[in-house]
């Protein structure tokens, strides 16, 4: 995070507080038309307590009256006097005069009151309010009064106000200023100061709470991020801290004495965790003070434990949290300095967070102490709100980042994989015009070899017999349709060959059935379907061309036949074609072992060249040649027979 972001985001904390108070200022402001009451009557009634009553009348109450400012507040007791009763009674009396009737009910509006103990409040005797919570309840929440002092506009607005205050021995407590007058108007200026004083730290509780179970699950799915656990931690424990915010005036589900040990407690263990989240933002390991936070806020938390009577932890309360404070300086000035230290702005914007948090922990216990006048403002209810927004900035801000990496990750993999992608179709490019040009050196190798041994060996043979003089014309005109042949052959194995053998056939019988008939020999085409052979191309093709022409020329040349049979069919695995002739045969085994027939040789070479063998049977009704050629090419059927074997 560059500092114009943390000097943003700390500009708009500052601006949270401001606006936070002024709209204080605004809930301090008296309201109108009422009556003030900056001074009352105080009287003190040792204990123990009287049972609350219906009724009081002032008069019958001890005397000793005395005059006393208001707020009044009376200190802690460190030392408690083990002869003094645990729990005491103050009596305050006003005189309410005569007001103007705003035409509106009349209502007493107290500010604040703290006591560990009951408040009860009579008008002109009669009781009109009690407290119903707990007297821890009521150290931990200051809350204000609003209470109904007449039914109905018409009736009178009651002369008298007793407020009737119970409380443990050494607690200390205090009652502010309060006003009596107008329901409406007190009713706006409570509601007011009701939104700021509680509503606002509630709403930030929840707010806590949503992010706190948020987080939790985040950690139980990531377990490789701490993060997300230290700040479900922190959440919930801030929600446990400001229980007496969100759980309203009913009877706590706890005792008293495990209400105030959760509560304090919980800011202790707050402590260690920022401490832990924090180094993880600097990435400086504190391993010594992390393992003396633990160690020391464990000691407490087990000390505190209530174990004992309530006062002992309430008489506690403040030392606890002097401690607490000194926790949080040491955390802040080691997590500043190694922020400081590493550029972590993140770890700075938290600090700063820790700075107000500690400045309003210094005015809220000055404030408990009655060093300041009790109706101004707790802050720290308000801290966790400028927590919880540097907490979710700092993880917004690396959720943003992380998908920053991953998009600056991605887009490099694209470069990298379009790069990648470029030299494989330039290397794709250069083998294709290797393999074009490889394609072209075989085929021109195969049309010179083809050339040579065919067209060129019968064009040889053509001009030794004519120089000779020992060729008819008849004989001469055979040789050269054979070398028209041989040239119209080579031709056709120039074109796109398919895995067919009987288009190969089919033009074989173009090729070959003007001769046949030329020569008076009747041809029976007896041809079905077989399955195709994958391996054939232009090479095997002219191969299979040239043994079944050879057959053919044979058949014309030497075994005065009057009828050509050709057929097909499947044996062995493969395919055949039978070429059979009705003309007088000749002795094959002699013909191969005096090696006399060298188109019989041919014939045998190119069957092997394309897998296939060639055979004959000979006899005096005739001569069958047949072709037997593979459904698979050899390197097919050893693959074939490799995968079965593994």
């Amino acid at each position: 995070m560059r500092p114009p972001a943390v000097v943003a985001t700390l500009r708009a904390l500052i601006a949270a507080a401001l606006l936070l108070a002024c709209g204080m200022a605004w809930a301090q402001a008296a309201p109108g038309p009422v009556a003030h009451f900056t001074s009352a009557q105080e009287l003190e009634v040792p204990g123990p307590a009287a049972p609350l009553q219906d009724r009081v009348e002032a008069q019958r109450l001890a005397a000793g009256w005395r005059e006393v400012a208001l707020p009044f507040t009376f200190a802690r007791e460190v030392i408690l006097n083990p002869d003094a009763p645990s729990v005491s009674t103050r009596w305050f009396r006003v005189q309410v005069p005569a007001l103007d009737n705003p035409g509106d009910t009349a209502s007493l509006y107290v500010k604040r009151w703290q006591t560990a103990g009951q408040i009860a409040v009579y008008a002109d005797g009669r009781l009109v309010h009690r407290s119903v919570g707990s007297p821890a309840w009521h150290v931990f929440r200051h809350p204000g009064l609003l209470v109904p002092l007449s039914r109905t506009p018409s009736e009178p607005v009651p002369r008298e106000i007793l407020v009737r205050m119970d409380s443990v021995q050494g607690a200390g407590g205090g009652l502010s200023s309060f006003y009596v007058g107008s329901a409406r108007a007190l009713l706006s200026q409570y509601t007011v100061r009701e939104w700021f004083e509680y509503q606002v730290p509630f709403m930030s509780s929840a707010a806590f709470l949503a992010v706190g179970l948020f987080c939790l699950g985040v950690s139980l799915w990531l377990r490789g991020e701490p993060l997300y656990l230290l700040l479900a931690g922190f959440s919930l424990l801030q929600v446990v801290r400001r229980w007496h915010f969100h759980t309203g005036l009913e009877a706590l589900p706890v005792s008293d004495a495990w209400f105030g040990w959760i509560t304090v407690n919980a800011l202790a263990w707050q402590i260690v965790i920022m401490h832990a989240f924090l180094q993880l933002l600097h990435g400086r390991p504190m391993p010594r003070l992390t393992l003396a936070l633990v160690v020391l806020t464990s000691f407490f938390t087990v000390l505190t434990l209530p174990l004992g009577a309530l006062p002992a932890l309430l008489l506690l309360r403040p030392a606890l949290q002097v401690l607490q404070m000194s926790l949080v300086t040491i955390v802040l000035v080691a997590g500043l300095w190694h922020s400081a230290r590493s550029r972590s702005w993140d770890g700075m914007l938290l600090c700063a967070t820790i700075v107000l948090a500690l400045v309003a922990g210094v005015y809220d216990w000055v404030l408990a102490q009655h060093l300041l006048p009790m109706e101004w403002f707790y802050l720290t209810p308000y801290i966790p709100a400028f927590h919880l927004a540097a907490l979710m900035f700092i993880m917004l801000r690396r959720y943003v980042c992380a998908i920053g990496e991953v998009e600056s990750v991605n887009a490099g993999l694209a470069h990298r994989l379009a790069a990648r992608e470029a030299e494989l179709a330039l290397s794709y490019d250069r083998l294709r015009a290797v393999e074009q040009r490889q394609v072209l050196h075989e085929e021109r190798q195969r049309l010179m070899q083809d050339m040579h041994d065919g067209l060129g060996s019968s064009l040889t043979s053509a001009i030794r017999s004519v120089e000779r003089g020992t060729l008819t014309d008849a004989d001469v005109a055979q040789l050269l349709a054979d070398c028209m042949d041989d040239l119209k052959l080579a031709i056709d194995s120039m074109e796109q060959v398919e895995p067919d053998l009987l288009l190969l056939l089919a033009t074989l019988r173009f090729r070959l059935e003007p001769r046949i008939e030329s020569a008076g020999l009747t041809l029976r085409w007896e041809v079905r379907d077989i399955p195709p052979l994958p391996w054939l191309d232009a090479s095997t093709a002219l191969h299979v061309l040239r043994i079944l022409q050879e057959a053919v020329t044979n058949i014309l040349r030497h075994t005065r036949a009057t009828e050509i049979h050709v057929a097909t069919g499947i044996a062995d695995g493969g395919v055949e074609v039978c070429i059979e002739d009705n003309g007088h045969g000749f002795d094959v085994g002699k013909a191969r072992a005096e090696g006399t027939g060298r188109g019989l040789r041919n014939q045998l070479r190119r069957a092997e060249a394309v897998g296939g063998r060639a055979e004959w049977r000979s006899g005096p009704e005739g001569t069958c040649f047949t072709l037997w050629l593979p459904l698979a090419s050899a390197v097919e059927a050893a693959a074939e027979a490799a995968g079965e074997g593994a």
